[in-house]
């Protein structure tokens, strides 16, 4: 019996080893590896591109409109013999570098001659000239200017019922106030403050006086602004 036994327990014995070794031996299931995973069905909405008319397509942009070409004013300068030549030569410079046209008008159209010995040929006489036809009249001193010169006074006078520009340096003023276009009107000159008062004008000691469109200054060392004043006179 106890032979018997014991070799129902060696066979038990026997049976369970053997199942282990079956167990340990038995295939595992593979994972799958990230490359053999399904790819998602899911994708990302595709960008719409503009087509290339849309892509090269500006708006439409108006060009500016081009200035108006500036209008040429004109302005006239009369001189006597011996006049004073920086009075007359800043202002001309001055003017034609802005534009103005400038025409020069004596008692005739024989060479004048300046105090220093410069000669001007003049364009045009005195008697020709009508003060309407010009933007501006410039009157230039000197030692032999004419105080009393009934055609330039009818030239200023012409000049002043278009609104044109008056201007007058060193005595040349005198014109103007002979014209009876200095009554009430401030004015400067190189003559005593007398002269122009008798005339109804009112003396200022400046050396350079703007009284509206009227223009006075008091000598050569007020020659360039008197020309620059003549211009902005002119621009507006």
């Amino acid at each position: 019996m106890k032979k018997l036994k014991w070799c129902s327990t060696a066979v038990i014995v026997a049976v369970l080893i053997l199942a282990s070794l079956t167990t340990a031996c038995a295939p595992s299931t593979p994972s799958l590896s990230p490359s053999m995973e399904t790819p998602s069905s899911t994708q990302s909405p595709q960008e719409v591109q503009p087509t290339k008319e849309e892509a090269t397509e500006e708006p439409t942009s108006t060009a500016p409109s081009p200035e108006p070409l500036p209008v040429i004013k004109r302005a006239l300068f009369i001189i006597y013999a011996q006049f004073e030549e920086t009075e007359y030569s800043e202002p001309r410079t001055i003017l034609e570098d802005a534009g103005v046209m400038v025409t020069v008008a004596s008692t005739s159209l024989d060479a004048v001659t300046g105090h220093l010995g410069t000669q001007v040929k003049p364009d045009i006489a005195l008697s020709e000239v009508h003060g309407a036809d010009y933007d501006a009249l410039v009157l230039v001193g000197g030692y032999g200017y004419v105080m009393d010169d009934p055609e330039a006074q009818r030239i200023a006078q012409e000049a002043a019922a278009e609104g044109k520009v008056l201007a007058a340096i060193c005595v040349a003023p005198i014109t103007l106030a002979k014209a009876g276009l200095l009554n009430g009107k401030r004015a400067t000159s190189s003559m005593d403050s007398w002269t122009l008062k008798s005339e109804g004008a009112i003396p200022v000691y400046d050396n350079i006086v703007r009284d509206g469109l009227i223009i006075t200054a008091n000598g050569p060392a007020a020659a360039q602004n008197f020309g620059e004043t003549i211009v902005t006179a002119l621009q507006e």
